[in-house]
């Protein structure tokens, strides 16, 4: 059997693995699946319309899977979705998708959310993300994979946040960041490449050289936007296969890159 404090309030409609802790005072809504092992320590609210995968751990007061703080909500059914291995700190806000998008808040596996982190609806984030304290993610926004967000920043809604960023704490991002970017100021301004973030994944010299390449020619050359894809495309892509993320940042960006 799950291991369900006595003071846990459980919707007769959840379904939690027989793995889970449910802690002490936490609530469990209608239509709520939990996985294998994972945790909820005490007084965490899991509202309603919520899977959780395996192996997650949610700290108190932390709010999961509430109605969207969307004018147009009308009670439609809409969902959150937690992946795998992500710890939740106290007191963070993830709030499902609303049905004028995809009916979906979806987070990923490995994330690091910390204190007062709030992720509003119909946002996807990746997996391997650390957003720190007080970050505000708001609606529609797109997270991809291994970024760090620096704390008390506020990302606008609709804009993406490419692979291997970086931004720097207190930030107000209105636009899309690059990937392999560090971003910081209010409003954000690129300060070069995450640098020390690929020497801890133990990329080689040569790579990290090749990205500081297309780094200035996207950033610093006064080329177009076009005249910098060709460059990328026909003389570093072949040498730095990772190039591509560059490329795909500026390609897909419908509201312009920070620079």
């Amino acid at each position: 059997m799950s291991q369900i404090h006595p003071t846990a309030l459980i919707s007769p409609s959840a379904q939690i693995d027989e793995t889970a802790i449910i802690g002490p005072y936490c609530i469990v809504g209608d239509e709520v699946s939990i996985g294998a092992h994972t945790v909820l320590h005490r007084h965490v609210v899991v509202t309603k319309l919520t899977r959780i995968g395996q192996h997650n751990e949610f700290y108190q007061f932390s709010s999961i899977g509430e109605d969207p703080q969307d004018l147009k909500y009308a009670g439609e059914r809409t969902w959150l979705e937690i992946g795998d291995h992500n710890t939740i700190r106290e007191a963070c806000s993830l709030h499902r998708g609303t049905a004028q998008d995809g009916e979906l808040t979806k987070i990923g596996s490995h994330n690091l959310l910390m204190v007062n982190t709030h992720v509003a609806h119909d946002c996807v984030i990746g997996d391997h993300n650390v957003l720190a304290n007080n970050v505000g993610v708001a609606g529609h926004v797109t997270i991809g994979d291994h970024t760090i967000i620096g704390g008390n920043s506020g990302i606008h809604q609709f804009c993406t946040v490419d692979d291997y960023s970086l931004i720097g704490g207190a930030s107000l991002i209105l636009k899309d960041v690059a990937a392999f970017t560090m971003v910081s100021g209010n409003p954000a301004k690129a300060h070069g490449l995450n640098i020390e973030g690929m020497r801890r994944k133990g990329w080689s010299k040569e790579t990290i050289n090749v990205l500081r390449q297309a780094y200035r020619t996207i950033f610093r050359s006064g080329l177009t936007t076009a005249q910098a894809l060709e460059v990328l495309h026909n003389e570093l892509l072949a040498k730095e296969p990772k190039i591509q993320l560059l490329i795909d940042s500026l390609q897909n960006s419908s509201r312009g890159v920070v620079r």
